[in-house]
């Protein structure tokens, strides 16, 4: 689905990623974790180019994303990405929120994304907040909208940034149960996330990422219960 070549960014002089090759399969869960200012986010940005690398390649679905004169735009219409802050119109219902992009972007007649949409909404279990505003929804209810709303999309790839980190302790399951749907599913998935028990319990394979390196990677089995690199096992021996 997304292969990663020799990944490096650069703010001002500071690396903070350098020479990361990776590959995500199809079908595959990835739970990204490290401590804070690990790289972790600025990785999963470049994937969809949110964060321009400053060397290497991406190639999403066959195309390198980096090359000159791709439409990144259509290229992020398949790779949905969710933030840890919810980014609704507020001016706009939860159904206009959904149906934006797909109207917009001639993906869907408006009858059709409407269609969708409220059955998005029923998925997770917001239906009845359709002609709702974001103000007048919880934490969680926002977040579980913001996933609709790139879901409304139909992406072939999801990337998760840090999903919960906003929300109060209560609202982080029913965020978390969201996911593990899309995931029961066969979406394919990239997430940032401090929840290490979600990360246990979904990820197909962990990536565990510190000063710009994937330094370990492998099954939640093999990362969390074995781990072998000395610095994985001492951020695991905080955390968990």
């Amino acid at each position: 689905m997304i292969a990663v070549e020799k990944l490096t960014k650069k703010f001002g002089g500071h690396l903070v990623l350098d020479n990361i090759t990776e590959t995500i399969h199809a079908g595959e869960k990835i739970a990204i974790i490290g401590p804070s200012g690990s790289g972790k986010s600025t990785f999963l940005r470049c994937l969809n180019l949110l964060e321009q690398p400053t060397g290497g390649r991406i190639i999403f679905d066959g195309t390198d994303i980096t090359g000159k004169g791709v439409d990144i735009n259509k290229i992020r219409q398949q790779m949905g990405m969710v933030f840890q802050h919810f980014n609704l119109f507020p001016h706009l219902s939860i159904l206009d929120n959904i149906t934006l992009a797909p109207i917009q972007l001639k993906l869907m007649e408006k009858e059709e994304a409407c269609e969708e949409a409220l059955r998005l909404l029923r998925i997770v279990n917001l239906q009845e907040k359709a002609d709702a505003y974001p103000g007048q929804l919880s934490g969680g209810q926002k977040q579980r909208i913001a996933i609709v709303r790139s879901l409304a999309l139909k992406p072939k790839m999801m990337l998760f940034d840090e999903p919960t980190s906003a929300l109060d302790p209560e609202m982080v399951g029913e965020v978390l149960e969201v996911m593990k749907g899309l995931a029961d599913e066969g979406m394919t998935m990239a997430v940032v996330t401090h929840e290490m028990g979600f990360a246990r319990e979904v990820a197909t394979r962990v990536f565990f990422v510190d000063e710009g390196h994937i330094l370990e990677q492998g099954t939640p089995v093999e990362v969390f219960e074995h781990p072998k690199h000395a610095r994985t096992k001492e951020f695991l021996s905080k955390v968990l």
